[in-house]
């Protein structure tokens, strides 16, 4: 009788063992599931908000697996497949879901529109831009901007022994209100918002748009080059550095700006005079990161110092600005702001 209590409590405990383990087991599972989830969903806002078009048409594809009737993420293929200039394939995408939102209708028409402004201005597609336009700017001023811009790209892809994985998006504009998404104070040109925004106007005057397109492309290869928030005035430095227009520039008049105003958009100052101040001294910074232990303009130790800058880049992700700047150049943002006051 003994024997048998024993083995009826040993049985029991096995099958409340048994029980234990197998709900650990789905807890664990659900954990993982949701853990693989939750990464994809970084990986891929990561990829979306960095135009890292391969990256990101691969996280989401992997979550329409999961849940493949998910309208928010068949809008977001949709748009990567329209910036990879994979216009017809987005078109059939579009087609395909029967979705009459005016989000993908807009991708379905402006994807025809482009495939057919293509057509008549007889353009082959680009190496390495895709081509928007606004109004019906004139060919010759089209392929200009194109040569200059697969000049620059060249160069920019060697001096920072970096190739872009996408192609960069190019909008040709006639009109204020085709700059990109909210307002811009009358000083400013072309911008990069994510995509190069050009004036074609400007494209009678070369002394302006050669170094206009140099400074834009720039800060498309440094987007391509990390996913990080980069601040701007590494952003505005290293432009300014490559189209070398405000070389020699004397120290403006007016207060040292302090670092914050140095990393919030310049944009957004209406006062030119301000702005001015926030681009020379960002320029400053990062020569002062270039040029460094004898170092100077035209050495050919400068190509390595900007590759370390580049790397200094791509560690920002990582650890963030003051984290890459200790490690690659030993100092601090506000010390290097010290240093050029």
């Amino acid at each position: 009788m003994h024997n048998k209590r024993v083995i009826f409590l040993l049985i029991l405990c096995l099958a409340t063992l048994f029980f234990a383990i197998r709900e650990i087991k789905e807890i664990s599972d659900q954990r993982a599931e949701f853990e693989h989830h939750n990464s994809l969903v970084i990986e891929a806002n990561d990829c979306l908000a960095s135009g890292d078009w391969i990256c990101a048409e691969k996280g989401i594809r992997a979550l329409l697996e999961e849940t493949p009737d998910d309208a928010n993420l068949q809008l977001h293929l949709a748009g990567i497949l329209f910036e990879q200039e994979r216009y017809e394939e987005c078109i059939r995408y579009v087609d395909s879901l029967q979705n009459d939102g005016a989000d993908f209708k807009v991708l379905k028409e402006k994807s025809q529109t482009i495939m057919r402004e293509m057509r008549e201005l007889k353009l082959e597609s680009s190496d390495h831009f895709r081509l928007e336009f606004e109004g019906t700017p004139a060919l010759n001023d089209i392929l200009e901007a194109l040569s200059v811009l697969e000049v620059a790209y060249d160069s920019l892809s060697r001096l920072f022994d970096f190739r872009p994985a996408n192609k960069m998006g190019l909008v040709l504009y006639q009109s204020s209100e085709y700059q990109g998404v909210g307002p811009r104070p009358d000083w400013v040109g072309a911008v990069f918002d994510g995509k190069l925004r050009v004036p074609v106007n400007v494209m009678q005057y070369r002394e302006v748009y050669r170094p206009m397109l140099f400074h834009e492309l720039t800060h498309a290869f440094v987007r391509a080059m990390t996913r990080a928030k980069v601040p701007l005035w590494l952003n505005e430095g290293i432009a300014q550095v490559v189209d070398a227009s405000r070389n020699d520039k004397p120290r403006p008049e007016g207060p040292v700006p302090d670092l914050e105003m140095l990393t919030q958009p310049f944009v957004n100052q209406e006062n030119s005079a301000v702005a001015t101040r926030l681009y020379w001294y960002s320029q400053r910074m990062v020569e002062a990161l270039l040029y460094r232990d004898g170092v100077s303009r035209g050495d050919e130790r400068a190509v390595e110092s900007v590759r370390k800058l580049r790397a200094c880049i791509q560690d920002l992700y990582t650890l963030g600005t003051d984290g890459a700047l200790k490690k690659h150049y030993g100092l601090t943002a506000a010390q290097l702001l010290d240093q050029v006051r």
